[in-house]
């Protein structure tokens, strides 16, 4: 159990690599936004004011990613997880629906559409392409 509460200990919960790959990315393509604003219902990860939209960036396994290799409810004190896992799906759930109703576009990017490098890009291109068109409308 020691083994299991050093790492869970050792996740962090901003600036991780997937935050700042997308950040880079976006940057690069001059894109501006805000880190985790506090101002907004759950802190999202990427803020875009210019296009009122913002980006959560979701872990696999914290988030329960129905259907990805990532997501494996642990064997161990199973109760307590599907409690603290369906809890988290719904409070993403409840952060969306305030966001939405304050006027706000809220993306979601997985941790597994991250990797490997081919789907990486497409899912960069993909989030560019859905930025740029709200930038048009």
């Amino acid at each position: 159990m020691e083994t299991r509460s050093r790492i869970m200990a050792s996740i962090k919960a901003k600036d991780t690599k997937a935050e700042v790959l997308v950040r880079r990315h976006l940057f690069r393509h001059g894109f501006r936004f805000r880190v985790n604003d506090e101002r907004l219902p759950g802190k999202p990860d990427i803020v875009l004011p210019k296009y009122k939209t913002v980006i959560f960036l979701h872990g696999c396994f914290w988030h329960a990613h129905q259907g990805c290799p990532h997501f494996v409810l642990p064997k161990t004190n199973r109760p307590f997880w599907e409690q603290k896992l369906t809890r988290n799906r719904e409070r993403d759930q409840e952060v969306a629906a305030r966001l939405l109703s304050l006027g706000y576009r809220v993306l979601v990017v997985w941790e597994c559409e991250l990797s490997p490098a081919k789907r990486r890009e497409e899912t960069l291109n993909g989030l560019l392409n859905e930025l740029w068109q709200l930038g048009e409308s």
